[in-house]
């Protein structure tokens, strides 16, 4: 190993111990990539010219249509969020379910995935529930290992089910990686991959994981009937109406079949699908009363927050990928994945690893646009095919989101939780749930088709 890539593994580790001790992501990027830049300047092993690239990256982030699609689809999910129509449509599941064994996790779960397909927002999907339903589960009976499971993982359906904000990074991300890899490899017009592909890849795996978490809630109501009973009349908020059925169900669903379906039919791009989110978003707001203008300018204030965060990550994002590839880390870990055995399966077994463990300490956007610009022109060079590999890179982040003792939604449900509920109750609850995303995963990697065959008749 050369001294350049001695530096190019410091400066990897060096900014995972940076961000694990809370430093803020985007300067620390951007910082620690300076400061190895001129260390390595100073040992003679980095070319400065690298850096002369930086101004026409961030022109190029500033300028990429596709990622226009993030502020409207933030805008889309902040509305939704504010404008009470998660409360309002759990509510109202609890009460069509809720008289059914089990029928209130199996209301949990089905809200989180609409949710997840009109928000996106992990941590406000799982609060919102925690709020609402877990006093609910608890005081009727309802196993507390059950009840919190249910609603860590219905939190984290926002990371698999289009239309999702990871999805539109993760699509960007991996469309700069499939052009490099096809360079390397001497095709100089390669097919672009486009973030509607994952969107629609995306699609079969994400239902048929929600249809394994029914399947086992349905079991464990059948089998298991007193950890998830019956809820009394009185126990149950509302009965609802047909006219309440129509405005909490109906309204989100339709607004994700208009989003999902301009996007499938080839009607829409992912932004201009995000676009239609926004305004649909909007409307339905008004719809229910819940627009105003202090309302509008806390969702304006947190889109824009949300946005500039994002933009400014992917900046100092690309100053990182520029000083790393300076320094031959690309090189290096090329040769790495290569010497692995087991070929591409073990290659990929190593990304998916490294990944889940990251996902411990670093947040997705971080991720993204850390590890993905490093190892994905890697795997794409050895015919990993694009779309199945952005599905098994968010399922496999969805998965340490949930994992003890460091994932992200258990930290969201124990700052919302009764705090007489146990920490170690909660991490027992989703240990099932995290077997069945592994089953999914096992699935996914047996069966790429569920990821690639949905895209390939959509682009015919």
């Amino acid at each position: 190993m050369s001294l350049a890539e001695v530096l190019a593994v410091l400066l990897f580790f060096s900014l995972i111990a940076a961000l694990g001790l809370g430093f803020p992501v985007a300067l620390t990027l951007g910082g620690m990539a300076l400061i190895f830049a001129g260390l390595g300047m100073a040992l003679g092993v980095f070319d400065p010219t690298f850096l002369e690239a930086f101004p026409n990256r961030i022109y190029g982030t500033m300028g990429n249509e596709t990622l226009l699609a993030v502020p409207l689809f933030v805008f889309m999910g902040v509305m939704l969020e504010r404008s009470l129509v998660a409360e309002r449509l759990l509510t109202t599941m609890a009460g069509l379910f809720g008289r059914k064994r089990g029928g209130l996790v199996i209301a949990v779960m089905l809200v989180g995935a609409v949710l997840a397909a009109s928000t996106g927002i992990v941590g406000a999907t799982v609060v919102t529930m925690g709020l609402i339903a877990l006093p609910t589960m608890l005081k009727s009976g309802y196993d507390p290992r059950l009840a919190c499971g249910t609603i860590a993982s219905a939190g984290t359906l926002g990371q698999i089910i289009p239309p999702s904000v990871v999805l539109v990074l993760l699509g960007d991300q991996l469309g700069n990686a499939y052009q490099q890899a096809q360079l390397k490899l001497g095709n100089f017009s390669p097919k672009a991959v486009a973030v509607g592909d994952l969107f629609i890849g995306a699609l079969i795996p994400g239902l048929l994981l929600v249809g394994l978490y029914l399947l086992y809630l349905g079991a464990v109501a059948v089998l298991q009937p007193h950890r998830a009973p019956a809820l009394s009349d009185a126990a149950l908020a509302v009965r609802p109406r047909g006219r309440d059925l129509v405005v909490a169900l109906v309204a989100p669903l339709t607004l994700i079949l208009l989003v999902l379906g301009s996007i499938l039919g080839g009607i829409a791009t992912p932004t201009e699908a995000a676009a239609i989110g926004a305004v649909g978003a909007l409307a339905l707001a008004a719809a229910v009363r819940q627009l105003d203008l202090p309302r509008l300018k806390d969702v304006l204030r947190q889109t824009v927050l949300v946005t500039s965060m994002v933009y400014l990550i992917l900046i100092g994002a690309a100053l990182f990928s520029l000083v790393f590839r300076g320094l031959g880390g690309d090189d290096l870990v090329h040769r790495v994945l290569d010497g692995i055995p087991g070929g591409v399966w073990g290659a990929i077994f190593a990304v998916m690893l490294l990944m889940f463990l990251l996902g411990f300490v670093l947040d997705f956007i971080e991720i993204v646009f850390v590890v993905v610009p490093i190892v994905g022109p890697v795997l794409l060079m050895m015919g990993v095919d694009p779309i199945w590999l952005g599905v098994l890179i968010a399922m496999n982040l969805q998965t340490s989101f949930l994992t003890p003792p460091f994932g992200f939604a258990l930290f969201y449900l124990r700052g919302v939780a009764p705090p007489e509920l146990p920490t170690t109750v909660i991490w027992r609850g989703v240990v099932p749930f995290i077997v069945i995303q592994l089953i999914m995963l096992v699935i996914l990697c047996l069966f790429p088709g569920l990821a690639t065959w949905l895209p390939a008749q959509v682009g015919e």
